[in-house]
């Protein structure tokens, strides 16, 4: 088992692409260079130029390869349906053109992966952490965003992209009734998943027992830790997901209340092998601070057996 630690741009507070104070995408992939990274995520489509040429001139520049790519949308409505099919493309058309990181044994699939999240839905966004008061689809409504997910999956396949399903806080796959009906609907043949240890603490699931309980099924995993102070405030409070990271819900790795060698020995237990992928999300505005603290991130997990 051998297990490589990437980097994420929502670490800089890119998660909306039409946020005004996001920093360049050249500072990201800069910042995650002096970081010692080997490889990051694109972040959200449109983040990063689709062209090849530009990011692959960058990354080099920086020592990284990408891990993978994002589709962070909608994929209930029917009207975003081929929007996402397009990105889908886009993304998997520039990942699969740029140097490809080294497999590791055991690995369950080669990297570069598409991370694959539902989002979008403000009633959903308003309770995110709060199964009980969750507003939940019916069962059309899930068979039409399964459909759109199998959708997605097939036209990633196309390219030799290994989809991954991203439960995220928020959305409409978060809960644990909805990633079990995920798995019973979505064939391992068609994607695996990308559990989120942040997110599953965030809405209510241990991310020891849920790594383990899936471990036949994880082929990429994140890790974020959480302010447990913060976090219970902010569950007091009618506030979105995001709006919650930007009060501090997430903290650097190791400042949090999640259990980091706990989660290394169950992943160690169950033989996972590859990349883990470090996320914190916050307010873009205080990205002077990234850097800080994913270096703080990275030296703790280091400190406690992880590597780069």
């Amino acid at each position: 088992m051998s297990m490589n630690i990437c980097g994420a741009p929502c670490c800089w507070g890119v998660d909306d692409v039409k946020n005004p104070y996001l920093p360049a995408w050249e500072t990201v992939l800069k910042e995650a260079g002096l970081a010692g990274y080997r490889a990051v995520e694109l972040g959200p489509y449109g983040y990063l130029p689709v062209d090849v040429e530009r990011v692959s001139g960058e990354l080099a520049k920086n020592g990284l390869a990408v891990v993978a790519g994002t589709i962070f949308d909608d994929l209930l409505s029917e009207e975003n349906y081929e929007n996402v099919l397009r990105q889908t493309e886009e993304i998997c058309a520039l990942v699969t053109k740029l140097p490809p990181l080294p497999v590791h044994e055991g690995q369950h699939f080669a990297a570069p992966y598409l991370t694959v999240m539902d989002w979008g839905h403000e009633e959903r966004d308003y309770a995110a952490g709060h199964p009980d008061r969750a507003p939940r689809l019916d069962e059309r409504q899930w068979g039409i965003m399964m459909e759109h997910i199998r959708g997605i999956c097939e036209r990633a396949k196309a390219f030799g992209v290994r989809p991954v399903i991203h439960p995220h806080a928020g959305g409409y796959i978060e809960f644990a009734d909805e990633i079990e009906a995920l798995v019973r609907d979505i064939p391992y043949e068609m994607a695996g998943l990308c559990l989120d240890t942040g997110h599953l603490y965030y809405s209510g699931m241990d991310p020891v027992k849920w790594l383990g309980k899936y471990a036949k099924r994880l082929d990429y995993v994140h890790f974020k830790d959480v302010n447990e102070k913060v976090y219970r405030d902010v569950l007091k409070k009618r506030i979105r997901f995001f709006e919650g990271c930007q009060e501090g819900t997430m903290c650097p790795i190791g400042k949090g209340c999640l259990d980091y060698p706990g989660i290394k020995g169950i992943l160690e237990e169950i033989g996972y092998s590859g990349y883990i992928t470090i996320e914190q999300e916050r307010d873009p505005r205080n990205s002077d601070t990234s850097l800080r603290d994913v270096k703080e991130s990275v030296s703790y997990l280091k400190s406690v057996g992880y590597e780069i």
